[in-house]
């Protein structure tokens, strides 16, 4: 280790702790060293390569200036993981800070198709992206991408960015978010600096525009958007945008731009199902070598259900804690390190819980919920307890079928959108059905 490349790292640490909130800077900076400065190059050690990732994405323009501030030039940054293995450690490939952010285009390196997990919640999304990346211009223009927050828009939508650029190097792909897009307008209007402004965002071979929703109730913003959609479609080049809603459902859109973005195809991104997240937090894992024990990538996705980000904020935050303390990661570590995260452990709900509250309720026997009469009697109550069943555990169609007597799966999802049309229009459905999940979720 340099002592020259130790003592630079050491200073620029004095003035980040100065720009960084203590809680950030004890868990990302503090255990970072200094290790080597070499043809203007500064390479400094991390715990792993969740730490190289997270300083080059969110702290990298700090870090820069820090470091010349100490230095008195620019010098390139390399963040290189070392990993604890066994009494000694492993280095991994070392990381350039200019690899997170593709400057000319914007896009994020790690927002590939092949880092991307495909499940039911995103496979007719990422088949379209895929579709796009393959033929930009041509097929599906404009694509539009919506979905809730940290499902995984911004990976795809750059993902066929990486992809085009892949293939064909001189094409002119560009990234923004519809909020830089505005600020940009407007830093153009008061400087008058329009014409640059437009020839800037036209001239692209693809444009991709992240969080659409933003052009709700901005005139000038959304005329803007429509005379560069305009140039771009009619000169055969591809738009690709995100949004958390449809185009329909963003107030106050021009009827005009409404109509253009639905021009091409329009999909959407579910939240991901238990298998999925699992596998997102596996692949996370072994992306960056590290082993990650079933037991505990199966309580973080059955915890955190809500989305992505929070998913993979888990993860770093458990690699985080057992680098700083050495401690081994085991379900143990996992629930001390993320019960403020994850609150209170809820009971599990299982098939058998909801066959015996439903049998209780409807006063019959266990076996006559699972078995195969078809009374009328005993009829409602099976198909009640499928739709409680498919609504409040993550099973599938067929594992469901397969509780209820090896019955098929089509029987499942008849039963299901029976008792879910009749929750709407029989209240005396609506409210057994209120009263099972009720004391399901209490036991």
């Amino acid at each position: 280790m340099s002592n020259t490349a130790t003592k630079i790292w050491e200073e620029a640490l004095v003035l980040l702790k100065e720009k960084v909130h203590e809680q950030s800077f004890n868990t990302w900076l503090r255990p970072t060293r200094g290790d080597s400065l070499t043809d203007g190059q500064l390479k400094i050690q991390v715990p792993n390569p969740f730490y190289a990732e997270w300083l080059g994405e969110h702290y990298s323009n700090l870090i820069q200036k820090s470091v010349e501030e100490v230095v008195g030039k620019r010098v390139q940054m390399v963040y290189e993981p070392v990993v604890k293995v066994g009494s000694g450690v492993k280095r991994i490939k070392p990381v350039q800070q200019d690899t997170f952010l593709a400057r000319e285009s914007q896009l994020q390196e790690r927002f590939r198709f092949e880092n991307f997990v495909v499940g039911s919640g995103n496979q007719f999304a990422h088949a379209a992206a895929l579709a796009v990346a393959e033929s930009p211009g041509r097929t599906y223009n404009p694509l539009f991408i919506y979905g809730g927050t940290g499902l995984g828009k911004t990976h795809l939508s750059q993902a066929i960015g990486h992809f085009v650029k892949d293939q064909k190097p001189s094409s002119r792909v560009y990234y923004t978010a519809a909020e830089k897009f505005m600020n940009e307008m407007v830093y153009a209007i008061q400087n008058r600096k329009m014409i640059g402004f437009k020839n800037k965002y036209r001239s692209k071979d693809l444009l991709i525009l992240d969080d659409v929703h933003f052009l709700a109730d901005k005139e000038s913003l959304q005329e803007e958007m429509f005379h560069t959609f305009n140039s771009l479609y009619g000169a055969g080049r591809q738009l690709v945008m995100t949004s958390d809603r449809p185009p329909k459902e963003i107030p106050s859109l021009q009827e005009r731009l409404l109509s253009r973005f639905q021009w091409g195809l329009v999909v959407d991104i579910k939240p991901p199902d238990l298998e999925t997240r699992m596998a997102i937090l596996k692949n996370k894992a072994e992306r960056d070598g590290i082993d990650m024990p079933d037991d505990v990538s199966y309580y973080i996705a059955g915890s955190v259900k809500s989305n992505v980000r929070e998913l993979e904020g888990c993860l770093i935050r458990l690699l985080a804690f057992c680098s700083l303390t050495g401690r081994e990661m085991n379900l143990d570590t996992a629930r001390e390190v993320l019960k403020e995260v994850m609150g209170p452990e809820k009971p599990r709900i299982t098939v058998d819980g909801i066959q015996r509250v439903v049998a209780d309720y409807y006063d019959l026997s266990e076996d006559a919920i699972r078995g195969r009469r078809r009374t009328a009697s005993v009829a409602l109550p099976r198909q009640i307890a499928m739709y409680l069943c498919r609504e409040l555990t993550e099973l599938s169609l067929k594992e469901i079928g397969t509780r209820f007597g090896g019955k098929d799966h089509t029987t499942v999802l008849h039963a299901h959108e029976k008792i879910k049309r009749l929750v709407e229009t029989d209240p005396q459905v609506q409210l057994a059905t209120e009263k099972l999940i009720h004391t399901i979720k209490s036991e």
